[in-house]
């Protein structure tokens, strides 16, 4: 079963720092684009970072500065630092990546858990 882990969230309070971790399981044969999207309360889900298997990336305005996201291409992990936090990075955290497994035959994108961010002011 392929499947996407995520760890690293938590509480911080404003100016602090995290790093998110989001490790993809299975039997991947490959992996394109991935990325982090966030939902706060009441709020629709946002596209927070996305970085191409030959790590190109692309980060919302809103975090752009504060933000770095990374992949280590051999653990098929991807990586969200947080710098910088604010009470309005607060939200659930959700890792995503364009996966190819040995029994698909195409690319399938799969979503994590989700894991929480609190930032305190």
């Amino acid at each position: 079963q392929v499947q996407l882990v995520e760890s690293g969230g938590g509480l911080v309070q404003a100016g602090g720092s995290l790093r998110l971790s989001c490790a993809a399981s299975g039997s991947i044969l490959k992996i394109d684009k991935m990325g982090w999207d966030r939902q706060a309360p009441g709020k629709q889900r946002d596209l927070v970072a996305t970085i191409t298997d030959g790590g190109g990336t692309n980060y919302a305005a809103s975090v752009q500065g504060r933000f770095t996201i990374s992949r280590d291409n051999a653990k098929n992990t991807v990586y969200l630092q947080m710098n910088s936090l604010k009470p309005e990075d607060t939200a659930v955290y959700y890792c995503n990546a364009l996966i190819w497994a040995s029994a698909w035959g195409y690319f399938k994108a799969l979503w994590g858990q989700g894991t929480q961010v609190t930032v305190s002011s």
